[in-house]
């Protein structure tokens, strides 16, 4: 089967944290036999800073932030079986969703998938007459990379036909287990771009627990942090390049994850990076969103912390030997039951399900 990806990038990771997403499940998609092309826009650098060449798993068409060139790849995206328009893309977003929205209505299945569901939802529930609301209904179907049963039922009472949670996952040929690195040792290592809806809960999670644990070690990775007040134990990397992450997560005793504000009320919404630590083998710390369990066995392959005194509670305890056994069993559970290739299969079932595409080379 033929896919058209309208996203924001697939081959640069730069202000992009759906890279990975994107990747993983595009190669699985392809080694299942897919034909996948992915447009993305000539917007904010990205290009500039890509961290993979185009891959042998997708054609990249990389198209100029202006309206003549997006209805350019919109006619060309013609030729696929699928067109699929993910959220934030980052420019023409609403012009991406009204034009794919009106392909349903020419014989194609038109995808909308969110990749921020919980800040999709948000808008379209608390903004008068948001130009979304009404595309929905026209969407073949809605797939978002979380969100369980609350974003299910939200977007079930907004008309859409049907949406299904494609979670987050493991690509054990990107992220796996490497030999550790002095740069990166420390007690605990945070990486995330400074976002509005996010940027309180890293203060109380991450940054007032450094202050209070002059005697551990931290790092912080991620865009935007540069000017932010830290403690002296604190190292700053800036942004972390995907083929770093590896080693910045097999090398420090933990790794915290932290959700945005939206994605924690929702829940069932675990962060890629939290399925890129545990398939290196990393003992995750993570804050409390509801659904943990659904991925992960508190205490045994995960720790979850509930406050920023918690975090710190849980570092001061923590052994060496703890954290290698937490790390190994949350780097089991991905590959037994969390790897791309577990959510293709799930994507397939779901698109055989539509009368459309019952007959297509799924």
């Amino acid at each position: 089967m033929k896919f058209a990806f309208f996203g924001s990038s697939l081959v640069s990771a730069y202000w992009n944290g759906a890279a990975t997403y994107y990747r993983g499940i595009i190669r699985a998609m392809h080694e299942s036999g897919h034909q996948i092309t992915f447009y993305e826009p000539d917007a904010y650098d990205r290009q500039k800073n890509r961290d993979i060449a185009d891959p042998d798993y997708a054609r990249i068409v990389v198209y100029q932030p202006n309206e003549a060139d997006v209805f350019r790849v919109l006619e060309e995206a013609m030729h696929a079986d699928v067109i699929i328009k993910t959220s934030g893309v980052g420019v023409f977003d609403e012009l991406l969703e009204k034009e794919v929205a009106k392909l349903g209505s020419q014989d194609k299945f038109v995808i909308f998938w969110d990749v921020d569901a919980p800040a999709t939802l948000d808008r379209v529930q608390h903004t008068e007459g948001d130009y979304f609301r009404e595309l929905i209904p026209q969407y073949n179907l809605v797939l978002t990379y979380g969100g369980g049963d609350p974003v299910i039922n939200a977007y079930t009472a907004l008309g859409a036909r049907k949406c299904v949670p494609i979670y987050n996952a493991l690509d054990p040929e990107t992220h796996h287990p490497v030999e550790k690195e002095e740069r990166f040792h420390a007690d605990l290592v945070f990486l995330g771009n400074r976002l509005p809806d996010r940027e309180k809960r890293v203060e109380q999670f991450f940054l007032e627990v450094a202050a209070q644990m002059p005697e551990q070690s931290f790092i912080l990775g991620g865009n935007g942090w540069h000017d932010k007040p830290m403690s002296a134990n604190i190292h700053y990397l800036g942004h972390v390049f995907t083929k770093d992450h590896n080693a910045l997560n097999c090398s420090p005793k933990a790794v915290l994850n932290i959700s945005r504000d939206s994605m924690a009320k929702y829940g069932f919404s675990p962060a890629t990076r939290v399925f890129e630590a545990a398939g290196a083998g990393a003992c995750i710390i993570t804050d409390y969103w509801e659904g943990i369990d659904f991925f992960f066995e508190p205490g045994r392959e995960i720790l979850v912390a509930r406050s920023g005194e918690e975090v710190g509670e849980l570092l001061a305890s923590l052994t060496e030997e703890q954290a290698r056994a937490i790390g190994q069993a949350a780097l089991q559970k991905v590959l037994d039951q969390h790897t791309y290739a577990h959510r293709v299969v799930e994507l397939e079932r779901v698109l055989s399900e539509e009368p459309v595409l019952s007959k297509a080379a799924l």
